[in-house]
């Protein structure tokens, strides 16, 4: 049975005096809550567990002094907060149990040797946290838990009696393994140590990165830490709360934003497909993943805004489109005053091939280029690669549209290649607020004489000049006479650096021309020559 929350109602619970977040859409299988330090964020996560105490939920420890607001109108503990789902709750002691899991943002085992098993009770019956401001620590329990279930796997009919030693292990630590890698390319969980008297282990988890082999888990960063614990939880506790609301609290803590998008994902992807995952977050990186995912799946998604919201009042929150406002504020309280000095003042969309990783070397050549070469006049401009003439026209990729939303009162230009368009097709795409460079693309201002020459007289070699120019020009007239356009300089750029090298006697330049193009000839390409102004009258237009 799928569980979706369609409203929470709070009643004099800690600082909510009257507040319901409603008309959460039974589509969404993630619900981000989003707001600042001290936005209620946690306290919503407070009030489901409360919820969940008054209607079969494990380890009830209502406190009075934490949990109610101070002269609101007496009532009972269980009458403080009421949910709405878009199911009908269950009616079984054991599925009323797993309706609600939460982890809190104290997560802090740092180190932990286990040097003897026992079963541990169902999670169900003994929840960890009773508070959120309570420490929630689980990865040696689950260590445990991880270990009984592997030996239990000895004993289930279910699994085949041909399955071997290292199958049976990684039944589920290949799980855990696995999502992992999602999340750190770089570091593997190896195994576990033994916990039995005269194991050649400690009982702890082991990790390989890069040359170190069985390093211990307490000598992981603070950040692998976090997202180890929360992948093994989730892996281990799916289990049990296979149809629940899990709510996890701030898990931005020691990452940076890109690792926090790929945690979010490989979460998504690991909570049961019959619960609902809810998360508190005021960071950028997880923010920006979950809009990526409601784009990708429409509806999937939900965002509760709970920015300026006055919990003394009654107040109603629903769920949001993320506008520029929001991006904004989401922005501002991610990076604080460092919002509007990382914000670039303008943003050329130009072509080329966006990024396929972090280690895609051949993408972005265009944008790297203008970046080197404007880097000194215009340093509040930056470039982005956003595909094709007719990505870049119209936006297509929605990276200018993005980036205006997240950065309140940047300037977006669009940028084209000259390619074959006649000088109606340019007045076009003018009229459009489109920008055309007046040669065919960036290659032609690269091998411009002006460049060439300058490129000799860095290398000292002023002399070999006009023997490169000449080099240039002969390569041009094979192209042409190959069928090639009289102005296509890409079509020789591969050819030409090859002579350059071989003629300056250059080593260490780059394995290619578009090494050698954005990391030596763009930074050649400099205020003062007529190739730079002509480049940039193109672009900005002065």
């Amino acid at each position: 049975m799928l569980m979706r929350l369609k409203k929470i109602a709070f009643h004099g619970f800690k600082r909510f005096s009257e507040l319901a977040i409603e008309n959460i859409p039974s589509s969404a299988r993630l619900v981000i809550l989003a707001g600042p330090n001290g936005s209620g964020k946690s306290s919503v996560f407070d009030g489901l567990k409360t919820w969940h105490w008054a209607h079969g939920g494990a380890g009830a420890n209502w406190d009075e002094s934490y949990g109610t607001k101070t002269g609101s109108e007496p009532m009972n503990w269980t009458q403080r907060v009421s949910v709405e789902f878009h199911e009908p709750l269950p009616e079984g002691q054991d599925e009323r149990k797993k309706l609600v899991y939460t982890r809190s943002a104290f997560r802090n085992e740092a180190d932990f040797t286990v040097d003897g098993i026992s079963r541990s009770r169902s999670p169900l019956d003994m929840p960890r946290v009773t508070r959120l401001i309570d420490t929630d620590q689980s990865v040696s329990d689950n260590y445990r838990r991880l270990v009984i279930q592997t030996i239990d796997g000895l004993y289930r009919d279910d699994l085949p009696e041909t399955m071997t030693r290292a199958q049976l292990r990684d039944r589920i630590i290949g799980k855990v393994r696995t999502a992992l890698g999602r999340v750190f390319n770089d570091l593997q969980l190896e195994g576990i140590g033994g916990v039995t008297e005269g194991a050649d282990s400690a009982g702890t988890f082991y990790f390989t990165k890069g040359e170190s082999h069985r390093f211990l888990y307490k000598n992981l960063s603070a950040g692998e830490k976090a997202c180890f614990d929360l992948i093994l939880d989730t892996i281990i506790k799916a289990d049990y709360f296979d149809n629940s609301i899990w709510c996890i609290d701030e898990p931005e803590t020691h990452l940076n934003t890109r690792i926090q998008g790929a945690l979010l994902e490989t979460l998504s992807s690991l909570v049961p497909r019959e619960s609902q995952l809810v998360l508190a977050t005021h960071s950028i990186g997880f923010m920006r993943k979950a809009w990526e995912m409601a784009q990708q799946t429409p509806g999937a998604v939900t965002f509760i805004d709970m920015h300026g919201i006055d919990f003394d009042q009654s107040a109603s929150i629903v769920p949001v489109q993320p506008s520029r406002d929001f991006w904004a504020k989401t922005l501002d309280v991610a990076l604080g005053d460092l919002a509007q000095l990382m914000a670039p003042e303008r943003v050329v969309l130009c072509e080329g091939r966006p990024p396929a990783s972090a280690t895609d070397g051949r993408a972005e050549f265009d944008a790297a280029c203008y970046r080197k070469i404007f880097s000194k006049e215009f340093p509040e401009t930056d470039f982005i690669s956003a595909g094709n003439s007719t990505d870049v026209s119209q936006d297509r990729l929605e990276a200018g549209r993005a980036i205006q939303t997240i950065a309140s009162g940047t300037e977006l230009v669009r940028l084209v290649d000259r390619d074959l368009l006649s000088e109606e097709e340019v007045a076009e795409y003018n009229a459009a607020g489109v920008r055309v460079l007046g040669r065919r693309n960036i290659e032609s201002y690269l091998m411009d004489d002006e460049v060439l020459v300058a490129l000799c007289n860095e290398y000292g070699a002023i002399d070999r000049s006009e023997t490169l120019i000449q080099r240039r020009d002969a390569l041009m007239s094979d192209s042409i006479a190959k069928g090639n356009d009289r102005d296509d300089f890409k079509k020789i750029a591969g050819l030409f650096y090859t002579d350059i090298r071989r003629d300056l006697g250059i080593s260490g330049g780059g394995s290619n021309w578009n090494a050698f193009a954005t990391g030596t000839l763009a930074s050649l390409l400099q205020p003062g020559m007529g190739v730079y102004s002509e480049l940039k009258q193109s672009i900005f237009g002065e």
